[in-house]
């Protein structure tokens, strides 16, 4: 499909699938001049309505191939010459969104009748010395010329496609190539069927050619069963946790990339490429899938790992601009500096755990990616039960105090000395809680500090072995 990958259609964000799109087009662009007009989805373990219209019709394709569909569906579309279809993937559109689609008789590999050149395949060569004994060039003419109309039979028009090769083919690619040639020189001679070499968008312009009426599809190729009682749906959800990261790493890639645009993108400094390319492989249909091996998915998370270190550095001097300039000015070096806390969901934000004590204060900005306004309670551990919060305009905010349980305790603790290598300062006692509103594409700053409120306020416990909730006023 001319993206960084060929992505999953049923566990990625359209974003992503957008984003992954939009680099490897933008690189085939940049690299060769060229524009990718064909997509080429035929791994994915089904296919969504998504994909035919936002990620065909709307990126400019002419048409869109696949292999993996229900193998009843399958049958009955051989029976039936419904393999090439119009694909109208939204309603909404209509007939602006249709697509050509094109489904695979059988497979991605070549036709019956043993068509593998690899260096280690067992496939019969073309012999065309007839001195010798193994000459075999009207076998193997025959056969090809079978494939040929076995395929016929199932297509409309008088154009078929062989995919002439398979996963980790192509190794030693002369080996391939010299057969083909022999092929295709001997099946002309032959004259029965016209063989040539071709690429997915000349054998579509070749079918648009025909004005053949094509049936048409409007909902998804979900699920997908290859044989009885075998659907492959398992990876709906499996490798939970690295789908979960592949989706916080996307919200975050999104924030990053409009800060990257606030304050200038650097030369020399940080930038989001890292996580950007990172992500794009991340959408492969072997990866945020979950069906890949361990030491593979380890390499994926790594890989989104690095990308968003080199982007939280860029995020921490970006927020830090904004906060001194107030304005999209270029700004590289900032004296404020803000550190993220990634490791929230186990209590652990060093920057919170600080004494707050003579005065200081801890300054918590916000921010918004999204295109709207934004409301919600943010949870920060503290040290103190004596916390006050207030805006940027000096206005208190209404909080509360959270005890904080000893089982998140000590899950903090275990984490930080056995991952991150360092013993743990004292462990915070409290969450604060206080309900922030940000602007859409913008951002909000708060300052937490030891005072005495304006009003009384409550420390909430809940008993999880008797549960019963004790109110307590301080």
């Amino acid at each position: 499909n001319g993206g960084m990958c060929m992505h999953d259609e049923a566990t990625v964000h359209y974003i992503d699938m957008i984003d992954q799109t939009t680099l490897g087009h933008r690189f085939i662009k940049e690299e060769f001049g060229q524009i990718p007009r064909i997509g080429w989805q035929i791994d994915p373990f089904g296919h969504s309505a998504v994909q035919a219209y936002l990620l065909g019709a709307e990126v400019g394709f002419d048409a869109l191939y696949f292999f993996r569909i229900d193998y009843q569906d399958r049958d009955t579309r051989n029976g039936t010459k419904e393999l090439e279809v119009v694909w109208r993937g939204s309603k909404t559109f209509g007939s602006s969104a249709d697509i050509f689609a094109g489904i695979f008789p059988k497979n991605y590999e070549p036709p019956p009748g043993e068509f593998y050149f690899e260096v280690d395949d067992t496939s019969p060569v073309v012999q065309d010395d007839p001195l010798l004994f193994d000459y075999n060039v009207e076998q193997r003419v025959n056969d090809f010329v079978a494939a040929a109309l076995a395929q016929a039979n199932v297509t409309r028009t008088n154009h078929i496609m062989f995919t002439m090769g398979t996963d980790f083919k192509y190794q030693y690619a002369e080996s391939w190539f010299r057969q083909m040639d022999k092929l295709i020189h001997y099946v002309n001679k032959d004259g029965r069927v016209n063989a040539l070499y071709s690429t997915p968008s000349i054998y579509t312009d070749a079918k648009f050619s025909t004005n053949e009426p094509w049936p048409l599809k409007t909902n998804d190729f979900f699920p997908y069963a290859d044989n009885p009682n075998a659907y492959w749906t398992g990876y709906f959800t499996s490798r939970p946790a690295l789908k979960r990261y592949v989706r916080m790493m996307s919200g975050y890639y999104l924030a990053a990339r409009q800060l990257e645009f606030f304050i200038g993108r650097s030369k020399s400094g940080s930038t989001t490429d890292s996580l950007g390319d990172a992500l794009a492989l991340a959408q492969h249909h072997d990866a945020v899938t979950g069906t890949e091996k361990q030491h593979v998915a380890n390499d994926y998370a790594k890989r989104l790992s690095i990308g968003y270190k080199k982007a939280e550095e860029l995020v921490s001097t970006s927020l830090g601009c904004l906060s001194e300039s107030g304005s999209n000015s270029r700004c590289s070096s900032p004296t404020t500096k803000f550190v993220q806390c990634p490791l929230l969901n186990i209590t652990y934000c060093p920057p919170s755990e600080m004494n707050l004590s003579q005065g200081k204060s801890l300054v918590v900005l916000v921010y918004n990616s999204l295109g709207w306004k934004r409301e919600d309670v943010l949870r920060i551990p503290v040290m103190s039960d004596s916390i006050v919060v207030h805006d940027s305009e000096g206005r208190e905010i209404e909080s509360q105090l959270l005890p904080i349980a000893n089982a998140s305790s000590h899950l903090r603790d275990r984490h930080v000395k056995a991952y991150l290598g360092t013993s743990p300062a004292a462990s915070p006692k409290f969450w604060v809680a206080f309900p922030a509103s940000v602007a859409p594409l913008g951002f909000s700053t708060y300052f937490i500090s030891i005072g005495k409120r304006s009003g009384e306020f409550r420390i909430f416990r809940l008993d999880i072995q008797q549960n019963i909730k004790d109110c307590s006023k301080v």
